[in-house]
């Protein structure tokens, strides 16, 4: 369960973004707060993987879409990272 900290954080954090934005108790918690855990879960993996590519343990190949596909290293001669 968030704390009253977090979710402030994430309330403020949403309307920094979208600051036109306003809604009812309802709608915030329909789709301002998921959305801003989705964004910020996305940012978090997004760090992580970018480390991962960083340290030669998995590789980005960019699609056409300017998505990025991401999968595991494979240097000939090593075997993957257990």
């Amino acid at each position: 369960m968030q704390d009253d900290a977090e979710v402030r954080r994430e309330v403020l954090a949403y309307l920094r973004s979208h600051p036109q934005a306003a809604d009812t108790l309802c709608g915030i918690v329909s789709w301002w707060l998921p959305r801003q855990r989705l964004e910020t879960g996305r940012r978090r993996i997004e760090q992580v993987l970018d480390e991962l590519v960083s340290a030669g343990l998995l590789r980005r190949d960019p699609l056409p879409d300017g998505e990025a596909l991401y999968g595991l290293e494979r240097r000939a001669g090593t075997s993957p990272p257990r």
